[in-house]
C-alpha cells in the first residue's frame, strides 16, 4: 500500500517543479524582450538625433518654418512658465520659512530659494512645462502626419521629412528653452521675495544681500547650460515618437503620452549627470568650495 502511494505524492510536486521553473523561464524571457525592446529603440532614437544633427549642419531650414515653430513652442509657453516659476518660488518660501524661523535664519530664505531655482528647479520646470506642452504636441501632430501618410508623401515629392519636419522643431526648442529658463527663474525669485516679504514680513534688505552673497553667475549658467540638452532631448524624443507611432488615433494618443514620460525620465537623468559634472568642474575652480552663509 505503502509504495502504490508513492508516485502519487512524487507527481504533484515534480508538476509544482516544472510549473515554477516554466513561470520563471517565462518570465525571464519576457524580461529579456523587454530590455531588447528598449535597446532597439534607444539604438533607433541615436539613429533619428544623429539624421537630425546631419541635416542641421547640411542645411538650415527656411525662415518660412523656423518663425511659425518660435512661436509655438517660445511665445505661447511663456504664460504657463512664468505661472509655474512664481508659484514654485512661493512655495519654497512657504516650506522653508517654518524650518528656518526655528533657527532664526528667517533672512537667508532668499539664499536658499534663489539657489534652488537657478541651478535645479528653473530649469527642470521649464523642460517639463515644455516636454508637457509642446513635446505631447509635436509627437502628435507628427503621428496624426505618419498616420494619414503626409510624410510619405512629403518624402516622394523629393523634401526630406527630417529636414522640413524635424529640424526647425529642434532648433526652436534648443534656441528658446535657455530663454524659459530665464523666465521661470525669475518669476520664481520674484514669487519667492513676495511671499517672504510681503507676507512673512521677512527683512528686503538682508533677503537680497544673502542672496546675492550666496548665488553666482555659476549657478545661473548651470542652469541654463542644462536646459539647452533638455530642450535637445525634448525635441529628439517628441518627434522620434511621432515618426514611428502606431496606426490609428490609439497609436498617435499612445506616441504623445510616451513622449511626455520617456522626455522627463531623460531630463532627470540628464539632470544628475550635468549635476555631477558641473558640480566638479566648480570644484575645480574654486577649491575651497562654496560660500558659507
Amino acid at each position: 500500500m505503502a509504495t502504490g502511494r508513492l508516485p502519487t505524492v512524487a507527481a504533484p510536486r515534480n508538476g509544482l517543479v516544472r510549473a515554477l521553473f516554466s513561470g520563471v523561464g517565462r518570465a525571464a524571457l519576457d524580461m529579456w524582450r523587454q530590455f531588447n525592446g528598449w535597446m532597439v529603440a534607444l539604438g533607433g532614437l541615436a539613429l533619428f538625433g544623429f539624421s537630425t544633427l546631419s541635416w542641421l549642419f547640411t542645411r538650415l531650414p527656411r525662415r518660412e518654418t523656423l518663425i511659425p515653430n518660435f512661436y509655438q513652442i517660445g511665445v505661447l509657453s511663456l504664460p504657463v512658465v512664468a505661472l509655474t516659476g512664481t508659484f514654485i518660488g512661493m512655495v519654497l518660501a512657504v516650506q522653508s520659512y517654518a524650518q528656518f524661523r526655528v533657527l532664526s535664519l528667517e533672512t537667508r530664505l532668499g539664499a536658499v530659494i534663489n539657489m534652488s531655482l537657478v541651478r535645479e528647479l528653473g530649469p527642470v520646470l521649464a523642460a517639463t512645462m515644455l516636454a508637457g506642452r509642446v513635446g505631447s504636441a509635436m509627437a502628435a501632430e507628427l503621428g496624426t502626419m505618419k498616420v494619414t501618410e503626409q510624410i510619405d508623401a512629403l518624402a516622394s515629392m523629393g523634401a526630406n521629412p527630417i529636414h522640413y519636419l524635424v529640424v526647425p522643431r529642434f532648433l526652436s526648442c534648443l534656441f528658446l528653452i535657455p530663454t524659459l529658463t530665464i523666465m521661470a527663474d525669475f518669476m520664481g525669485v520674484a514669487g519667492g521675495w513676495f511671499y517672504s516679504v510681503v507676507i512673512l514680513h521677512i527683512d528686503s534688505h538682508h533677503y537680497w544681500d544673502h542672496s546675492q552673497r550666496f548665488v553666482s553667475l555659476f549657478d545661473l549658467f548651470s542652469g541654463v547650460f542644462k536646459s539647452l540638452f533638455f530642450g535637445a532631448a525634448i525635441s529628439v524624443i517628441s518627434c522620434h515618437r511621432g515618426f514611428h507611432c502606431d496606426p490609428g488615433a490609439e497609436g498617435v494618443g499612445r506616441a504623445a503620452t510616451n513622449s511626455f514620460v520617456a522626455s522627463f525620465v531623460v531630463i532627470l537623468i540628464i539632470d544628475l549627470m550635468l549635476g555631477i559634472l558641473l558640480d566638479a568642474f566648480y570644484f575645480y575652480l574654486w577649491p575651497e568650495g562654496p560660500r558659507i552663509i
